[in-house]
């Protein structure tokens, strides 16, 4: 197989303005789920997104593989997981250029068959200063086999766990794609998400569950945290409520979301 090594290096960059509207859309879409900060946490993922014309995308709407990831030969993808270590926060008059590159492509064998990964590193700076570095981990996967099904368990309770409550809809999902430019069907294309990844019904995104952990840390914290890593667990689907959690253990917060209906954790998080 392709070992990718000369995709691996590869890098670009862009800049975008921190806008008001863009914090007002932010703070509407997420509303009850975000901490009291000048620049919401979590808003750097509306930054300079990668942006094509309709006849570069892919199946699944996002930009085609071959133009800011490698073509893999396995043609789901999804946002597993990464680890943002916080340097300063942002402020509301701020220019930011996001650096991105690619550090590894690897592949392995899952539960549900072969898995490729491509681990991006993203740097977000401000006048030459970082003021965020990222390591986002994307998974692509095997289109599913039919009757192929993996059913999680429920999760321990945590006693006394700092709780938010949310039911997320198609309204929610669609601000949030519209707020991060990601046009991937999953999240809004039902007979796509059913009938051709597998997934029970519209997808709730990866990235919009971490920062309502994200945002729970900084509550919790009073500020930013350092270092803020987590990783996708089952598929949140939409329209069911669930908990997002967090519980302070040996100097650090373990956080997670979990479904209410079943008790099973959809994606977990720490902070350092």
């Amino acid at each position: 197989m392709n070992d990718y090594a000369d995709w691996i290096g590869r890098s670009y960059s862009r800049s975008e303005p921190i806008s008001e509207r863009l914090m007002q859309e932010y703070r509407a879409t997420l509303v009850g789920t975000l901490a009291e900060a000048d620049v919401p946490v979590g808003l750097h993922w509306c930054l300079a997104p990668d942006t094509v014309t309709p006849d570069q995308l892919g199946r699944d709407c996002h930009p085609r593989t071959g133009i800011f990831l490698p073509a893999l030969p396995l043609p789901r993808r999804m946002w597993a997981g990464g680890e943002i270590q916080f340097h300063a926060p942002f402020t509301s008059d701020d220019v930011v250029t996001r650096e991105t590159t690619i550090d590894d492509v690897t592949f392995k064998e899952g539960r549900s068959g072969k898995l490729g990964f491509v681990t991006q590193r993203h740097v977000y700076s401000v006048n030459g200063a970082a003021r965020l570095t990222e390591r986002q981990d994307i998974v692509y996967r095997e289109d599913p086999k039919p009757g192929q099904s993996i059913l999680p368990t429920a999760a321990d309770d945590w006693p006394g766990a700092t709780t938010w409550r949310i039911t997320p809809d198609s309204t929610l999902l669609f601000r949030f794609s519209a707020l991060t430019f990601n046009g991937h069907r999953i999240h809004y294309d039902h007979p796509y998400a059913t009938g051709v990844e597998g997934y029970e019904g519209l997808v709730v995104h990866g990235p919009m569950q971490a920062v309502w952990m994200m945002n729970l840390a900084a509550h919790i914290l009073g500020r930013l945290p350092d270092r803020f890593s987590y990783r996708g667990l089952t598929p949140l689907i939409c329209n069911l409520s669930v908990v997002i959690e967090a519980r302070e253990r040996d100097g650090h917060l373990d956080l997670r979301v979990r479904r209410e209906g079943d008790g099973v954790a959809t994606m977990a998080a720490r902070t350092e």
